[in-house]
């Protein structure tokens, strides 16, 4: 029986070739989606799982309230992971980390052409091995890194700095300052779907910055995570219980660090400050930490992760939808057969497995096909949603489980309504032809109903993808408050050392240069805050309040190379010593409270009581994305030595034009000051762009499911449109001889097929304008959602819609009616 159930299904499948390869095309494009959709889903939901014991590791963040200024971040101070593993016998070790910035790393100092300029440095404690468990290839990881001069490498930088050489014992020089650092552990390369990234581990013991500020509490340059005890239950409620007594501890253990800052921790209380540390688990850093400032890792968005996760559920539906369609408007031709084999004895249940026995077979055919396209199509995926997927994720992480179940599901979901209806029809009728004429009505309006969902669906996502695109285009195109184009960015140009001044002027002779500024950062990099005391007048006005201040320490071209408008007062000039003035942004000084700050003075307690003077106010300009509102922010003078940071920037602006010409020119003089160290570079409208990076991939990738939705919705409206056509043929020839031009007849069986369209585009309107207010909400700066973005939408869903209708029509239109007359 179940032989003749295939033998027949396959003849029905290649009787009808046209509605078969529709079907297919349908259900396998819209099965390669899902499994697409499937592996991104999956890489993003197993970050970090791989590292044993993983539901034992916590990231310690901190929610701050100073000085007004609400934060969160994963950036905590050096002195939290010895007070927490002290305090709490529930931790069992703790690691801080250090990302130095891009270092030098020489494998032989004699040889020149052995360096490299590596950004995967992290300094780390001893403990790091023991808190993330990395598997190592050689070495021992409970005293790899308890030397200060000792260091760890991943396998990949082995091979690279010493190839088919043992690496261990081997030596590295660091930095400009060459410092050796012996190989004393060599790590597994980090997976992918690790949230925390690196090539090279120092002893954290090695950057004295670390030790100079192990008293503070304030100076938030490192992050820390901890190892719960083995027998810790890892439940909120236990979380919660330990989190609640982080307060008292920071109370006892703080307090004279906020004293020695001027800042007692009482006092902060009083004025409704905070300074709390939290957990939060390793496996969600990666898509809960869209919120959480000072990221070390690299992150994704659990909310893209449900985006996505619905467009699968939406495309496999519309693909099933278009199977359903097409067999149930097949019914006439099928309902013969229906009535022929249950006069020959055949029961309901027979024809219900027979029909979806081919429903099988169908979804069966459209796998095998999918998976060709996922085994064609992975690699392009890859470089358009930035990911590292592997075809050996179909047998690691279940997916070919998911598979065999989706074609299931996904056969039974096409069948089932064909095979419950057909099957319904009563013998004697279907034979006089009367059921199957009787149905046309009543099967007509669930076909109707179907075509509704799959352009509903379709619009919604048509109209999402035009609002995140039009995002985009509103990020990279805001005004910023500075010009980002034509600036050339050199890093780490300390490395230059009392040189770096010179090589700056000898940069503003050449003819390409505009501008040139030394500063300790740049917007989009790293930023520097602390708490700063402006100081009140008897007769200023009472809202001055302490605030933190993100803050660079710039020269007195900063300004004018990133063409920053000043608003009020001066910019620093070599006509003044300006060692204690400071310029504040709008921000700053409407958080301060001042209506006149120019002149106005503001003290900074973590420096020895730093006193500065408001010489001028600019423009606010963005340091960092627009998903975050303006912040307060100052620049004081490169001379002031305000705080110290290892690393400065020179922006150079460029005059347009050749620009191959004037990298080569530059790098040329780079290497008149320092022949044995890299030159490297930026563009800042880059460092910019890549701010957005996320958001451009997902923009992609939403882009390409919309086009397939939009592709299998019209797949099944033109075999849709194909069989109405069919169906009309002998009406179409009695309009034609009565005198009906063609014209007339592609609008006849066009618009009913546009009234669909309209409706599904009425529905879809609301839904989409929801979906996408809640994606904006994320940004402190968004568009409006235009009304003319609706009407576009659906005009674009109505022009394809009636362009693949119209195929059909004109087909039947044009069609000879005398030949029309004769086909029934």
């Amino acid at each position: 029986m179940i032989r003749n159930y295939f033998k027949i299904s396959w003849r029905n499948i290649t009787r009808n070739r046209v509605y078969s390869i529709i079907n297919i095309a349908g259900l396998a494009i819209g099965m390669a989606c899902v499994i697409f959709i499937s592996f991104y889903v999956l890489d993003e939901l197993n970050y970090d799982r791989f590292l044993k014991d993983a539901a034992r590791i916590y990231q310690v963040n901190l929610d701050g309230d100073f000085g007004g200024n609400e934060f969160l971040t994963s950036n905590s101070p050096p002195t939290v992971g010895p007070a927490l593993a002290a305090t709490f016998p529930e931790i069992e070790s703790y690691t801080r980390i250090y990302r130095p910035g891009n270092t030098v790393v020489r494998y032989d100092g004699s040889h020149s052409e052995n360096y490299f300029d590596e950004e995967g440095i992290i300094a780390v404690d001893s403990a790091f091995l023991r808190v993330f468990p990395y598997p190592l290839m050689e070495g021992d990881p409970a005293t790899c890194l308890k030397n200060p001069n000792s260091i760890v490498i991943t396998g990949s930088m082995a091979k690279k700095y010493f190839g088919s050489q043992p690496s261990m014992g081997q030596t590295l020089l660091l930095d400009d300052d060459r410092k050796p650092f012996y190989v004393t552990g060599i790590v597994k390369d980090v997976p992918s779907q690790s949230s925390l990234q690196f090539d090279f581990l120092t002893p954290i013991a090695a950057y004295p910055v670390i030790k100079e500020f192990s008293w503070s509490w304030v100076w938030l340059q490192v992050a820390t995570y901890v190892r719960m005890q083995n027998n810790f239950p890892n439940d909120q409620r236990s979380i919660s219980r330990l989190v609640a007594a982080f307060p008292a501890m920071v109370k006892v253990q703080a307090a004279n660090a906020f004293k020695r800052i001027g800042q007692p921790l009482d006092e902060l209380y009083k004025k409704g400050g905070k300074w709390n540390f939290q957990l939060q688990p390793i496996t969600k850093v990666h898509l809960y930490s869209t919120d959480i400032q000072g990221r070390l890792t690299t992150l994704g968005d659990i909310k893209y992760v449900y985006i996505f996760s619905i467009i699968a559920l939406f495309i496999i539906i519309l693909a099933c939808v278009n199977f359903m369609n097409l067999s149930t408007a097949q019914s006439a031709k099928r309902a013969k057969e229906v009535g022929m084999r249950k006069v020959l004895g055949s029961i309901k249940a027979q024809l219900i497995r027979q029909f979806l026995t081919e429903a099988m077979i169908y979804s069966f055919i459209s796998t095998l096909i999918a998976l060709l396209l996922i085994t064609v199509l992975l690699k392009p995926f890859d470089q358009l949603a930035g990911k590292s997927l592997d075809l050996s994720l179909f047998f690691t992480n279940g997916i070919w489980l998911l598979v065999i179940v989706l074609s299931i599901i996904t056969g039974l979901m096409a069948g089932s309504y064909p095979a419950f209806y057909l099957t319904r029809f009563k013998t004697a009728a279907v034979l006089k032809n009367v059921q199957a004429s009787q149905s046309n009505s009543g099967n007509q309006f669930i076909r109707n109903g179907l075509v509704i969902l799959q352009f509903t669906i379709s619009t919604v996502l048509i109209i999402c993808t035009i609002v995140v695109f039009k995002q985009l285009q509103y990020t990279q195109n805001k005004n910023l408050g500075l010009n980002k184009e034509n600036v050339i960015v050199i890093s780490k140009t300390n490395r230059l050392g009392n040189k770096e001044e010179t090589f700056r002027e000898e940069l503003t002779r050449l003819p390409q240069v505009v501008s040139a500024s030394i500063s300790t950062s740049i917007p989009t990099k790293d930023l520097f805050g602390d708490g700063y005391v402006p100081e009140a007048t008897t007769n200023d006005e009472p809202k001055v309040k302490d605030l933190t201040l993100t803050s660079f320490m710039a020269d007195d071209n900063f300004i004018p190379a990133l063409q920053i408008k000043v608003l009020e007062g001066r910019n620093f000039s070599h006509d003044f010593s300006d060692s204690a003035s400071v310029i504040l942004n709008e921000e700053a000084a409407k958080e301060i409270g001042w209506k006149k700050p120019v002149g106005k003075f503001m003290t900074y307690p973590g420096h020895n009581d730093q006193r500065f003077k408001v010489i001028g106010v600019v423009k606010d300009f963005n340091v960092q994305s627009i998903r975050y509102s303006m912040i307060p922010f100052a620049l004081f003078h490169a001379s002031s030595k305000t705080y110290e940071l290892s690393t400065s920037y020179t922006l150079v602006r460029v005059r347009p034009g050749d620009m191959e010409k004037t990298l080569r020119t530059l790098k040329s003089k780079w290497s008149d000051f320092s022949h044995d160290t890299p030159f490297t570079y930026t563009f800042l409208d880059g460092e910019y762009q890549e701010l957005y990076r996320s958001e451009q991939r997902m923009g992609s990738v939403f882009g390409l499911f919309t086009f397939l939705s939009l592709f299998i919705a019209c797949l099944g409206l033109f075999g849709l449109s194909a069989y109405t056509a069919e169906r009309r043929t002998k009406e179409i020839g009695i309009r034609k001889v009565l005198g009906a031009t063609a014209s007339n007849l592609v609008a006849l069986l066009s618009k009913d097929f546009a009234k669909l369209v309209l409706v599904a585009v009425i529905i879809a309107f609301p839904m989409a304008w929801w979906a996408m207010n809640k994606w904006l909400s994320d940004f402190a700066y968004r568009i409006d959602i235009s009304p003319w973005v609706f009407v576009a939408a659906g005009l674009v869903a109505l022009i394809i819609a009636l362009l693949t209708v119209s195929f059909q029509s004109v087909k039947a239109a044009v069609m000879n009616p005398v030949k029309s007359l004769r086909m029934e």
